[in-house]
């Protein structure tokens, strides 16, 4: 037994050292939630455990001595799947030769700040990483836009890397989901992995549409449909749905500071399922381009889908039922995208 046991050992190491290191970029990494997510990445639990990582770190640069002090940290995790990290604040370092890109900084809202100024500012900055992946990343990067406004900031992105499939470009609503699976799995006294198949619709904002018509809840062992094993379609129309668009709130409002652990999870999970795909029979929400879709939402939007995932392309899964009170969230949702799309393209240009 040990000497199978050693022997397993050794094709794990051997494949870990003969594949190829990837390069990952995870942008606003001297910020809170790149320092829940490096060691994640860093020690295999996104990309593979025989995966090795080269990890690019890019913030501004008032953050790079702060950027100094997260690289030996990691440096002092002895992670063997870390062959490099690069501390920069030059796009040209940054986004060269990447498999991954996480874009996490963004500008966030100021007292006083109009939306519009918001917009503004962060179509400058997406602008300006869009034609950086554009010029040195790979064509088959993945690209994950976290900071916020997540959807609209993919949009520009997307928008400014032209010979950059759309399809590779795909902004975070995991969280959105997570949160409303474990609210769903709380209400029914079940724990989170026995509920699958919400739907998060739209905007990652206060507008988003968190569905459960399509939720299947494993209640002892007996699958059911979310409405049944919730019981309360009161609570499932109502609280619901404001507790998950209104949960980053929350936390903001009880902790001082934004959420970083959990939008780190989510990050993991959302980029662990571009890689290795989603279990059959089951979706994941995600914001991607919207493009001739069965659900009447707009074309040229980011726009958070429930997906399937094979092969590292996703795929929205169309002809899902869909009730008039759904339709009206999903509209809602979907007017606030395109207000936000036709206000950032008169930016983009600027």
């Amino acid at each position: 037994m040990l000497t199978l046991l050693s022997a397993m050992y050794l094709v794990v190491r051997t494949a870990s050292a003969q594949a190829e290191p990837i390069r990952v970029l995870v942008t606003g990494a001297a910020g809170q939630i790149a320092y829940s997510l490096l060691y994640s990445i860093a020690k295999g639990d996104v990309f593979g455990k025989d995966q090795p990582i080269i990890l690019v770190l890019l913030d501004i640069t008032p953050m790079l001595p702060v950027l100094d002090g997260v690289v030996m940290e990691l440096q002092d995790c002895a992670l063997p799947l870390l062959r490099d990290v690069i501390p920069t604040d030059k796009v040209e370092v940054a986004f060269k030769d990447l498999d991954a890109a996480i874009l996490v900084g963004s500008m966030p809202r100021k007292e006083g700040m109009e939306r519009k100024d918001l917009l503004k500012a962060n179509v400058a900055i997406f602008k300006t990483q869009g034609e950086a992946l554009e010029k040195y990343a790979r064509k088959t990067v993945k690209v994950l836009v976290v900071g916020n406004p997540a959807n609209t900031n993919c949009l520009i992105a997307s928008k400014s890397a032209p010979s950059i499939p759309k399809e590779n470009f795909s902004c975070l609503t995991r969280l959105d989901h997570n949160r409303a699976r474990s609210q769903v799995a709380m209400r029914v006294g079940v724990s989170s992995d026995n509920v699958k198949n919400v739907i998060i619709w739209g905007n990652h904002s206060s507008t988003q549409y968190p569905d459960v018509h399509h939720a299947v809840v494993n209640h002892h062992g007996k699958e059911m449909a979310a409405f049944d094993a919730v019981n309360d379609e009161s609570w499932l129309k109502g609280d619901f749905i404001s507790t998950v668009q209104q949960r980053g709130a929350a936390v903001i409002k009880a902790r001082k500071l934004s959420s970083a652990m959990s939008a780190a999870k989510a990050i993991c999970d959302h980029m662990r399922d571009i890689w290795f795909g989603t279990p059959d029979g089951e979706w994941v929400s995600m914001g991607v381009y919207s493009s001739g879709n069965s659900y009447g939402v707009d074309d040229d939007l980011m726009y958070s889908f429930p997906v399937k995932i094979k092969n590292k392309t996703w795929k929205v899964v169309d002809g899902l039922a869909i009730n008039d009170f759904s339709r009206g969230k999903m509209d809602a949702t979907a007017t606030e995208l395109v207000d936000e799309r036709d206000t950032a393209l008169t930016f983009l240009g600027a």
